[in-house]
This record gives structure tokens, sequence and C-alpha cells, in this order.
């Protein structure tokens, strides 16, 4: 089996697909800082085949020794979100796209990428009309635009397939409760009310567990996706904040939903995005928003705040 390199493997997405990569057979090395104590990833170190080295990506050193070790490279560290990026906008570049621009200069040919970026890259896209993996990219946030450079850089080598994933929701080891729906279930179970400002603007969504399914199929049929770039979300949960909320008062009716006419999302991202590309191919996603609604309101029976605002751990 592949021996895989999967760097921030110890945050949100990592914690699930570590596990994941663990029971398809591969050797699995994990690079983190676990600057926030996080146990994530305790249940692999059983393992065999599981490395994990506290590390930090900036460390060229590091990352350039254990590049040559591995088959896959899967990176996940990055900042996350453009509230901590722009607190901390020296570390963003550093890590979103410097960290990128190193390790493709030490790629071998034989060396595989699977790189998740954000579909948040299409900033403010046309009323009614779906982004597609050729239409324009306009990053409206450092965030966005470290991310989109870092895409355009591995695409340009030729080695990489990305997956320009959608605003994930789910429960994870290593939670973050800040995702827009993972945010709204909870205000919607403790505070049971909420105010939004600018309603009506829309994003695409998929579950943390369908990042993992996505990342496998890709190493399952690498050859034929190779240098190809591909939106990864639910192509039935193109909403808008206000229709996320209905979707949250269907299972908790107590749940109160405002609108106020003043004040402005500080996040202008407003698009629909065409899932149909990496559909065509083959992939398909398990969990519906309803299901991720439903696992929400169990998972915050057992947790409270943890983390709500703590987003630079891993990717999104």
């Amino acid at each position: 089996m592949d021996k895989v390199l999967v760097t921030g493997g110890a945050g949100y997405i990592g914690s699930i697909l570590v596990p994941n990569l663990l029971a398809k057979g591969h050797q699995v090395t994990v690079i983190d800082s676990l600057i926030f104590g996080q146990a994530s990833l305790l249940e692999c170190c059983a393992n065999p085949n599981f490395r994990v080295i506290k590390g930090d990506v900036r460390n060229h050193e590091l990352v350039a020794k254990e590049l040559t070790r591995h088959d896959i490279i899967i990176p996940l560290a990055a900042i996350v979100g453009a509230p901590a990026c722009d607190r901390y906008p020296e570390a963003t570049k550093a890590i979103n796209l410097d960290a990128i621009r190193f390790l493709v200069s030490k790629l071998s040919i034989d060396q595989r990428v699977i790189y998740p970026v954000t579909n948040s890259g299409y900033g403010i896209g046309e009323t009614g009309k779906f982004c597609t993996e050729e239409s324009p990219l306009c990053p409206i946030s450092l965030y966005g635009r470290t991310k989109v450079e870092a895409e355009a850089i591995l695409l340009e080598k030729g080695q990489a397939v990305t997956l320009r994933l959608a605003t994930v929701f789910g429960t994870s080891p290593r939670m973050r409760i800040d995702l827009l729906v993972n945010d709204f279930v909870y205000r919607a179970v403790y505070d049971r009310f909420i105010v939004l400002f600018e309603a009506h603007f829309k994003r695409n969504y998929i579950h943390v567990r369908d990042i993992t399914n996505a990342m496998l199929f890709v190493m399952e049929n690498y050859n034929s996706m190779r240098g190809q770039t591909y939106n990864c979300g639910l192509s039935d949960a193109n909403l808008s904040k206000r229709e996320l909320c209905d979707k949250i008062k269907s299972q908790l009716p107590a749940f109160h939903i405002l609108e106020s006419e003043v004040g402005e999302d500080p996040d202008k991202r407003d698009y629909i995005v065409s899932n149909e590309k990496i559909e065509a191919v083959g992939w398909k996603p398990r969990y519906s928003l309803d299901d991720g609604i439903r696992e929400l309101i169990k998972g915050y029976t057992i947790i409270r705040n943890g983390g709500r605002f703590d987003n630079l751990g891993g990717y999104a």
C-alpha cells in the first residue's frame, strides 16, 4: 500500500481522514504542530503503520526529509478562514502558500499530491449562474487568495489533483464549531435563536466525512484525474443562510430565525456551485445536509463551546 504524508493531520479533516487511510492499509505519517494540545489521533497510535511528528510545515528541513519517504502527500496544514488569516497575515502566507511552493519544489516526478482548496475562491458569483471549474476565480479574502495561488502552483506542476471544497460541516474528533452549519446548529441547540445578516447569501456545503471519501476516491483514480481540479460539494445543497436555518428549524422547531435590516456579514461570499465534473467520474457524496444536522445535534449534547472560534489547527 502507499506511504502517505498528511500535514496538519490532527486537524478537523485530518482526524477523520487519517484513521480511514490506516483502515485501507496505507502507511501514514502526520506532521502537525499540535498547538492546541489536541488528542484527536490517539486511536491511531496502536496501529504500526502510523507515525506522528510534532512539527511545523514552515520547517523546510523537516518537510524535505519526510517528502523523500512518501508516495502521496495530502497538505492539510493551513490557517483557515478569513478572520484567522486577517489576524495572522504573515503566518498565513508562510503556511498556506510558501509551504506549498517549497513542497512543489521538492517533489519527485513519481509523487502524487491531493490538495484541498476552498470554493471560496469564486468570491461573489452571478445570480442564478453555477460556478464551474472553468469559472473565473475572484477570491475576496487573504485566505481565499493564498489557497487559490497555492492551487495554481500545484496544477502548473502537473502532479496534483485539487478539490475545491464546499463549506464543510459535521462532527470530528478535532471539532470546529466556527464553520457555518456547525455554528448555526450550535446556536439552535443552545441559544434557540439567530439573527441573520444578508440572509440571502448562498453557499454550497459538504460533510467532513465526504471529503475523506473524495480523497480516497482520488487515490484510487489518480491517473485519470491527475492535473485537474474538481468542485466537491452537495449538488442539492446550494442554499442561502435563511434556507439553511429553515432546514435546522425542521429538526429543532424551537429555533427562532430573525433577519436584520441593519448590519452586514463580514464574509461576502455569495455563489452557487456545480459539482457535475466530479460526479461524472463516479464520485457521489454519502451524507446529506439533514444527516449532518442530526449528527451535530447529538454531538452538541457531548460538547459545548469546545474550540468554537478555534480554526488554526487544520484545514476547513
